[in-house]
């Protein structure tokens, strides 16, 4: 069964991705029901088609496509509850969650409006004290707001502390997040259908304190313990937030995973090759 409405989400600082939604509405707007976000249906004189991405799903969106980078596809799933299937156009550089590169994307649409399967990746749900914040779907970052100035903090795993860690920070990530950040910082690449949650130390003062591979049905807990340090939580690149002594960062598997609509162009192993030879 074919799709009726779809959403489009992009960059509206680039007239490359601008152009893209502009191309992507002249040819498939007779064909489906299509809402833009915003500020992208402002910047192409289409603000008849304006919905937030919050709203897409409870309208009858069934899929959205992101049009820009990665950053585009992580601040989208970010603002929704439950997230509806996303088709990434890699209108950027390096990028993992966006398969269909810009020549590729009328065909690309063109086969997923007769119907499409998609990926489910787990996310991270994050509570700093009592306050919810929103889950992430590569990583939550935990780093000094100071260059060179060293942080102290506990982390537990399902209430059993595993190390009282002196660090410029940490990263918990996803497996999805696993060839982000995590990488950068010496973690391993984790294939996304493991169902796992991955911790690195960033800059760690002891030799010892090594990544950890642990089970995604785990509660992780942050704890800052060193007074007069400034730190901040950093969730997908996207959201950020000043941590201080005694807050605690606890992270468990959100309700709601992220889904990404399911690409023959490239594998799993076959993107790692070609993203970062």
């Amino acid at each position: 069964m074919g799709v009726n409405k779809i959403g489009i989400v992009s960059r509206y600082d680039h007239e490359d991705a601008l152009e893209m939604v502009r191309n992507i509405l002249d040819i498939f707007k007779d064909k489906v029901n299509i809402v833009i976000s915003p500020k992208t249906a402002n910047f192409i004189g289409a603000s008849e088609r304006a919905m937030p991405v919050e709203g897409m799903r409870s309208s009858g969106v069934e899929l959205v496509i992101s049009v820009g980078g990665d950053g585009t596809v992580l601040r989208n799933i970010s603002k929704m509850e439950d997230p509806l299937p996303i088709l990434g156009i890699n209108m950027g550089t390096l990028g993992f969650l966006v398969d269909v590169a810009p020549e590729d994307a009328i065909e690309a649409i063109e086969n997923v409006l007769e119907g499409f399967s998609y990926d489910e990746r787990a996310r991270l749900g994050v509570a700093f004290n009592d306050k919810i914040l929103p889950p992430a779907t590569n990583e939550v970052v935990l780093i000094t707001a100071r260059p060179a100035k060293i942080l102290t903090f506990k982390i537990s795993v399902d209430n059993s502390q595993i190390e009282e860690l002196r660090a410029d920070g940490v990263v918990i990530a996803t497996p999805t997040g696993s060839t982000a950040y995590a990488m950068s910082a010496g973690g391993p690449i984790i294939d996304p259908r493991v169902e796992a949650s991955l911790i690195v130390p960033l800059a760690p003062f002891k030799l010892s304190s090594r990544p950890l591979v642990i089970p995604a049905s785990s509660m992780i807990s942050v704890e800052m313990i060193i007074p007069e340090k400034e730190a901040v939580i950093v969730i997908d690149g996207q959201h950020s937030y000043n941590i201080k002594e005694h807050d605690t960062v606890t992270l468990t598997r959100a309700k709601n995973p992220a889904r990404f609509v399911s690409s023959s162009i490239n594998g799993f192993y076959e993107k790692v090759q070609s993203k970062l030879s």
